[in-house]
């Protein structure tokens, strides 16, 4: 009888598990295809990168993958870049919440990887070794990046122009990470030779790194930083073109001469020829590792999506989103046939930023209380976020230097 009525009605009745095979084959038709190759040169063995396509938010949900891809450039040895590979993901995704629906799961990404870097810092830290990371998510249009140290991932979408989504960590380059280096106490100086002349790069002292944040570094105190930057955009359905590389590339090559030399080619040849470019232009003096990823529209592309429901201002706060005015999003917004819309960005080394300002701790299911930089479990009667005492310094330590401050 409610059949027979409903049909009357105009309105037909859909079994479940219909519903559901309909709304999982929508997902599927509009999300873009992803193609990706890759192309390297070793000189010292000391570049690694990670590619799987088979993540899910959502375990045995197909219509809940994404994928990651990854550069790790190694220095002094490769322990810090093979460990990184082997762990950072998963460090990552332990942090994300569990139960989260799509978009709150994209909300709490960014706070997710700082997490997981800084507890992959912290678990390494038994060799001198050290890495940068430039790791990529792509689940469906959105692209999200974190980075230490200066591999690049840039973003190339059809008449957009180029668009980098990472920033270099070098301490020659980069002003405001020198401040934040001297102002904790750390020395920035280029290296000495006989006679007093100083050649080479700015580099921090002790260790003579370089680089003001990566992976591992133990040597070289608590200066060097683990918290990435982190930049977080949703391409158009037009899709795009990401090119993720080491420093052997971009030593060689400008942003604009990468994505040029690659144009009109399928992934696995722009990968290619990306790196033959760099050879071309400087030759092999370092490991030279290039992915090129092409996020590709479907044949058929979707209606236009409808508009954005009003921000839940409680989601918001749980997940630390970074908020913009209307005025910043406008102006940060890439005007292309391609449009690419920001959705986050942060760079600050500081962890009460990264990851909440209770004192910058996270709270496990349990109630139990997350040390911020080793990530181990404090009891509610500790009352403090970060490890104190002898055995635990090093967390202090690395905390004030993360803040700029100088050791007490």
């Amino acid at each position: 009888m409610a059949s027979r009525e409903g049909r009357r009605r105009g309105h037909e009745l859909v079994p479940l598990a219909a519903l559901i095979s309909r709304e999982m084959k929508n997902e599927k038709m509009e999300r873009p295809s992803v193609r990706y190759g890759h192309s390297a040169q070793s000189r010292k063995g000391e570049d690694y990168f990670l590619v799987k396509t088979d993540c899910h938010r959502v375990p045995g949900n197909p219509s809940s993958t994404f994928s990651v891809f990854a550069i790790f450039d190694g220095h002094n040895g490769n322990a810090a870049a093979i460990y990184t590979m082997e762990h950072l993901l998963n460090h990552v995704l332990s942090a994300v919440p569990r139960g989260l629906g799509r978009e709150e799961w994209f909300q709490a990404l960014p706070r997710a990887l700082v997490a997981g870097f800084v507890k992959t810092d912290k678990e390494f830290q038994r060799e001198t070794s050290g890495t940068t990371a430039t790791f990529v998510i792509v689940d469906a249009w959105t692209v999200t990046v974190a980075s230490v140290g200066d591999s690049r991932c840039i973003l190339d979408t059809q008449g957009g122009g180029i668009s980098t989504l990472t920033v270099d960590h070098r301490l020659e380059d980069n002003v405001e990470e020198r401040e934040r280096v001297t102002g904790s106490g750390g020395e920035v100086g280029r290296l000495s030779i006989a006679g007093g002349a100083e050649i080479g790069p700015l580099r921090c002292w002790p260790g003579g790194l370089c680089l003001s944040r990566s992976i591992g570094d133990m040597d070289v105190g608590e200066f060097i930083v683990p918290v990435p930057y982190v930049k977080q955009v949703k391409l158009s359905k037009a899709g795009g073109r990401l090119i993720i590389a080491s420093d052997g590339i971009w030593d060689a090559l400008s942003s604009e001469m990468v994505a040029k030399s690659c144009h009109g080619l399928p992934a696995e040849l722009a990968a290619r020829q990306v790196v033959k470019e760099a050879l071309r232009s400087r030759g092999l003096k370092d490991d030279t590792t290039c992915i090129v990823v092409d996020i590709i529209p479907p044949e058929n592309p979707p209606p236009p999506s409808p508009l954005p429901k009003k921000p839940n201002k409680l989601r918001a706060f749980l997940f630390r989103s970074k908020s913009h005015d209307s005025a910043n999003k406008l102006a940060k917004k890439l005007s292309a046939v391609g449009t690419v819309e920001e959705l986050f960005e942060e760079g600050s080394a500081m962890l009460a930023e990264r990851l909440g300002n209770d004192e910058w701790v996270g709270q496990t299911t349990s109630g139990i209380f997350t040390c911020g930089v080793c990530q181990v479990d404090l009891t509610l009667s500790e009352g403090i976020s970060v490890h104190a005492g002898s055995i635990f310094s090093s967390c202090r330590n690395k905390k004030d230097a993360m803040e700029g401050k100088r050791p007490s």
